[in-house]
């Protein structure tokens, strides 16, 4: 089983300009650059059937029905296919669907990001219940908009749809990146580590802000590049900014603007 890189990708179609479609041998592995660089040249990727035929059709433009066309009705009889090329009727305990019926391994970067997003949901909701303990419904209701906003994002990865330009409670991105980092200018207080003696509403929206923080780490390590750049620098803002909110949430209970 062999690896094709975005390197050798980029050799194949520097042989054929006109490169409509790249053919490989089931079994072989694409890796994530090169096959954002195939979608980039909206190269189609195609298995052939046998050794002799990927050696054939390899960096070839091959649209001939008699050459190279994958045997359809071989593969009908299964309901999911993989990243690897390979198809399945049954999906296995230890593999999960990443989009459609195309099956990844349960520790694909992707399916780890959407687990913490799942998680931040539940940092959510429980800081909700411990907002209207103490009586702040107005929080509460204010963080079912952050969730709302959360849901957004996991829909946009796994659609991969873009994050349209956004507002939380009504504060545009820049608003939110201004108000979080001069508090005394906004709130009238300055920025302080987070300290038991501000209150269990405090300390479980600061629980959520942490969350937040895994969240980004995860979404680099599910979108970097082969060169460090992120593919979905929309959805990193996302995170960046409700980072922001959760800071200017802190300090709107501290001041008492929630009783």
């Amino acid at each position: 089983m062999g690896v094709i890189t975005e390197a050798e990708i980029r050799k194949q179609i520097s042989k054929n300009k006109e490169l409509k479609t790249f053919y490989i041998e089931r079994g072989q592995i694409v890796t994530p650059s090169a096959k954002s660089y195939l979608s980039e040249k909206n190269i189609e990727i195609k298995y052939m059937d046998d050794k002799e035929d990927f050696n054939n059709n390899i960096g070839k433009d091959n649209n001939d029905d008699e050459n190279g066309k994958i045997k359809e009705e071989s593969v009908k009889k299964y309901k999911y296919t993989t990243v690897f090329g390979g198809h399945m009727a049954e999906k296995p305990e230890h593999m999960t669907q990443l989009n459609g019926n195309l099956l990844v391994f349960k520790d694909h970067k992707r399916i780890i990001l959407r687990g913490k997003l799942d998680s931040l949901e539940t940092k959510i909701l429980e800081s909700q219940i411990i907002c209207i303990k103490n009586g702040m419904e107005s929080l509460a209701k204010d963080l079912d908009e952050v969730l709302s906003f959360i849901r957004t994002i996991l829909r946009c990865e796994v659609l991969d749809e873009p994050l349209e330009e956004f507002t939380l409670l009504g504060l545009t991105t820049k608003e939110l990146r201004e108000q979080s980092h001069y508090p005394k200018k906004y709130f009238g207080i300055d920025h302080e580590y987070i300290s038991y003696k501000m209150g269990e509403v405090v300390v479980s929206i600061n629980s959520i802000r942490t969350s937040v923080r895994e969240v980004e780490l995860s979404l680099y390590e599910a979108f970097k590049g082969e060169y460090g750049q992120i593919e979905r620098e929309d959805l990193m803002k996302g995170l960046n900014r409700l980072s922001s909110l959760c800071w200017i949430l802190i300090y709107k209970v501290r001041t008492g603007e929630y009783k």
